[in-house]
């Protein structure tokens, strides 16, 4: 991160939280580093786990002032999620941007075509990829002001085939019909109860986290995107992190219901 970008504090005294950190490799820390880098106050969710906290901890404890809030919150279980709201209301008050980077599928659910997906799988998958932004802001929504900003992470996998990622992509797919939806409720057009909150998602190339890992042959993906997309170079954690202060920020306040692709132009090559 250049001294020009960071030194621009386009997110000031704005109240983030952020799900989905598990160590300094995770897309989520990217968006966190950058976001406080920008001046907003960043509070952390994870997985209830011992060694997921662990790790969490230790990589948000490199931040400067260290965060007053982490938190654990089971996604799949709402009474988690209502009282992770209830718990960032009491410290922090209002909420002005939500970051959602999470996903999971059962281990038995990789590596196994979509026709072999068993229900409970496919179920599961949704639910924690898909469902959680719906349970999340349906919670955030009362702590957001107009202007508020929800950004979700989602894989080009939900638009076209890709080895391996199988019932991921439909919950990716799924997620992004979600935004649409939520952007046009939060946003309220000529409601009287216009909340004139945005949400968006950025859809960023392969690159090599903890998560990505579980969906095999990571090294492989990076390096044919590398070898295809229009820079001939991979994507990382600190661009989607950039491009999630342009989405948290007044700099895209006409900007919601969009899939915003940080990965080199790699989409649109056709040969």
């Amino acid at each position: 991160m250049s001294d020009s970008v960071a030194g621009s504090r386009l997110l000031q005294g704005r109240k983030a939280l952020v799900m989905g950190v598990v160590n300094d490799l995770s897309i989520a820390w990217g968006i966190a580093a950058n976001l406080a880098a920008h001046g907003a106050i960043v509070g952390f969710a994870y997985q209830p786990h011992p060694k997921i906290e662990r790790r969490c901890r230790a990589c948000v404890g490199q931040l400067d002032p260290k965060p007053e809030f982490i938190e654990p919150c089971d996604v799949g279980k709402d009474e988690d999620i209502q009282q992770l709201m209830a718990r960032w209301k009491e410290v922090h008050g209002r909420l002005d941007i939500l970051v959602h980077s999470i996903a999971f599928a059962p281990a038995t659910a990789f590596g196994v075509p979509v026709l072999k997906t068993s229900r409970e799988d496919y179920l599961q998958a949704l639910d924690i990829s898909s469902y959680s932004l719906v349970a999340l802001c349906r919670e955030a929504a009362p702590l957001m002001q107009p202007g508020g900003s929800v950004i979700a992470m989602t894989y080009n996998a939900s638009q076209a085939y890709f080895p391996n990622y199988n019932v991921m992509a439909v919950a990716k797919a799924a997620l992004e019909c979600c935004v649409r939806y939520l952007a046009a409720e939060l946003g309220g057009g000529k409601k009287e109860d216009a909340q004139g909150v945005r949400v968006n998602a950025i859809s960023a190339g392969p690159i090599p986290t903890m998560a990505s890992k579980a969906v095999g042959d990571i090294d492989r993906m990076v390096e044919h995107h590398s070898a295809k997309n229009c820079l001939g170079r991979p994507v990382d954690q600190d661009e989607v992190g950039r491009t999630a202060v342009y989405l948290a920020s007044e700099l895209s306040s006409g900007v919601t219901g969009e899939i915003v692709y940080v990965d080199a132009g790699y989409r649109f090559i056709g040969w």
